[in-house]
């Protein structure tokens, strides 16, 4: 699941998360990490134009410090960047980073990346907007090198070019896995051909079959065979019945229910979903949590 409270978009966000703070957010991982969650994400952007602060709102959490922070009040639960617009930044800081994260988090770094879609956060910190996609392309490649295990990393590429530098503490993975969100066509052919995973944003799932086999048609005419995870973000969810208006779009009922919704996503060839549940506070949040991990996990797990 992506966190809530760290990212604010009027798209998803609930009312009681604008009041919300840290001691929020640790009892929800600490309650993730309790109900076998896969992972917890946060999402990434330096700074929100005014032009989209309605819709956007100005409150996103920095994903390093936030998982990082998280990270000492959890034990098996993984962390992901959700996406990180890797292209505002150098390849090494970025890999200083998360590298860092990886290491003290003793391993449980999923770095999920993108291109970024806001102008003006660009421009702001020197980067370039209108060649985000072919930068992205270089710095996934750039990162390959500089989370790898030399301490010494190098690499080459048109914007970015590095070597004889060396930089510790290692990440504790071998091979710290690249997911590639998004659902552009570009998107899809990037997470194809150089993905450990894909993050889809939000395709409705009488599209995903298609994109899925997109990415798939693209990874074979390379003649790439290694395993890429496929993700999907659900519909919003309400384990039980709630007493009050969810939305239309919620899925609500029973857990076997619940289930059997969601393993169409596996029939579709999905390999994790991510979920959000609808609620009116932290407690109500985490109650849904753990209903979904004991009472719908099951179902899902066989």
């Amino acid at each position: 699941m992506q966190l809530p409270v760290q990212s604010q978009s009027t798209l998803y966000a609930e009312g009681w998360e604008a009041e919300a703070g840290p001691e929020d957010l640790v009892e929800i991982a600490r309650a993730a990490d309790r109900s076998g969650f896969a992972y917890m994400a946060s999402c990434d952007h330096v700074a929100i134009p005014r032009r989209l602060a309605e819709p956007m709102s100005t409150i996103w959490y920095d994903p390093v410090a936030t998982l990082s922070f998280l990270a000492g009040v959890t034990e098996r639960v993984l962390l992901m960047s959700h996406v990180a617009v890797v292209g505002l930044r150098h390849p090494l800081v970025t890999a200083k980073q998360y590298a860092t994260l990886d290491h003290l988090s003793g391993g449980r770094l999923v770095l999920g990346v993108g291109a970024g879609h806001v102008r003006e956060e660009f421009e702001a910190v020197g980067a370039d907007f209108e060649r985000r996609g072919p930068v992205l392309d270089e710095t996934i490649d750039a990162l390959r090198a500089a989370l790898g295990p030399e301490e010494y990393p190098s690499f080459q590429g048109e914007r970015f070019a590095f070597s004889g530098l060396g930089q510790r503490p290692r990440p504790a993975q071998r091979h710290v896995p690249i997911w590639v969100g998004g659902s552009s066509p570009a998107a899809v052919r990037r997470a194809a051909l150089r993905g450990d995973g894909w993050l889809p944003q939000g395709d409705p799932r009488d599209q995903l079959t298609s994109q899925i086999a997109k990415l798939k048609g693209i990874r074979e005419d390379a003649g790439i065979v290694d395993p890429i995870t496929i993700g999907a973000i659900t519909e919003a969810l309400y384990v039980g019945e709630p007493g009050w208006e969810t939305g239309r779009r919620t899925l609500v009922g029973k857990p076997e229910v619940l289930a059997e919704s969601l393993r169409a996503y596996r029939a579709m060839g999905v390999d994790q979903i991510q979920v959000r549940f609808r609620s009116r506070g932290r407690d109500e949040l985490t109650d849904q949590m753990a209903a979904f991990g004991a009472d719908v996990g099951p179902y899902l797990n066989d």
